[in-house]
Parts: C-alpha cells; structure tokens; sequence
C-alpha cells in the first residue's frame, strides 16, 4: 500500500521561503503526477502546483513566479520550494499521486494516494 508523507510546514513571516517535502513508500513516484493541494480554514481544497510523470509542470496564478515544483526520483520525493509567501499562502498543505494526465491534474477526487498534509502559517 503506498504511503505519502509531509513536511516541511511551519510559522514564517511575509515574504520568507518554506520547502515542502512529500517523501513516497510503496509506490514510485516518477510514474505518477504529483499535486500539492492546500485548504484554509472554510475554504475548499484548491490545486496549486502538479509535476507529471514526463516532468511537466503546472501552477496555480496565485503561486506563479513564487512556487517551485520539483522531483528527486533517486530519493522517491517531490518538492514543493515556496518563496516570497504572503499570509493568504496560509494553509494546510496535501501532496497526492494519481495516474492521471494534464486535464485531470486540478481534479482531488482523481488522486489515489494522499498525504497527511502539514500546516503552512504565514504570518509577522
């Protein structure tokens, strides 16, 4: 059965960088597309940033130019590098693994695997 697991989440003020880590057992990663998701409180769960198998890359507008999406297959892992970050970046933030292609990549009922996901707070 395969795991996802977050972390990389904590407190940080305006402007300053996080990077997400979501590490993969049981299953390998290259050969899924990887989301990162993220739900602030009673706000739904919006799609950020994707990595498909072949390696291409989506962001969200509101991430654009600020977030880096990336994969080490060697060490089974996928990055989220979030910089510039403003306090409505302030969220829970999943990463999740489906064998799925570009049209379904904003799609969360589309993912198999999911993580716990860890806390992203932004604020002075």
């Amino acid at each position: 059965q395969g795991q996802l697991v977050e972390s990389g989440g904590g407190l940080v003020q305006p402007g300053g960088s996080l990077r997400l880590s979501c590490a993969a057992s049981g299953l390998v990663l290259g050969s899924y597309a990887i989301g990162w998701f993220r739900q602030a409180p009673g706000k739904e769960r919006e799609g950020v940033s994707f990595i498909t198998s072949g390696g291409g890359t989506v962001y969200a507008d509101s991430v654009k130019g600020r977030f880096t999406i990336s994969r080490d297959n060697a060490k089974n892992t996928v990055y989220l590098q979030m910089n510039s970050l403003k306090p409505e970046d302030t969220a829970v933030y999943y990463c999740a693994a489906g064998l799925l292609g570009l049209l379904r990549l904003w799609r969360p009922s589309e993912y198999r695997y999911w993580g716990q996901g860890t806390q992203v707070t932004v604020s002075s």
